[in-house]
């Protein structure tokens, strides 16, 4: 695994593949500094199958795949934490992404407000885009 990894959203890959946005995706990609995981795959492949875009599939599917070690205790944690600080709606697999993200020293590059809102009582890495 390499020292600095960026976990990349679905968020940002739906904008990516839309407007090529955001352009720092570009440059995580040539530095090989990317890496997803199931959540994310299965969120974007079904979508990108039915519209035939079989080799930006294998592009996704060709990223380093960190894997999901899931602690429900940690995610209830989690979740009760944004509730305490007025965060509503947050969805488990959010709350998963969180936890890897957290458990592997990752960076999070997401459009997703709710982390940036989490990011203020959790201490992870959301990736500054600028």
């Amino acid at each position: 695994m390499s020292r600095y990894q960026v976990l990349v959203d679905s968020s940002i890959w739906i904008n990516y593949f839309k407007n090529g946005e955001p352009a720092v995706l570009d440059r995580l990609i040539q530095e090989d500094l990317v890496c997803t995981n199931e959540i994310i795959l299965s969120e974007l492949i079904p979508v990108l199958l039915k519209q035939n875009e079989h080799s930006t599939v294998e592009g996704l599917l060709s990223l380093e795949k960190i894997p999901l070690h899931i602690d429900w205790e940690i995610i209830r944690r989690y979740q009760l934490s944004n509730l305490q600080n007025g965060i509503n709606h947050v969805g488990i697999p959010d709350l998963i992404v969180l936890q890897q993200v957290i458990d592997q020293k990752l960076s999070l590059l997401s459009f997703d407000k709710h982390f940036k809102l989490m990011g203020k009582h959790l201490s992870f890495n959301l990736f500054n885009q600028e």
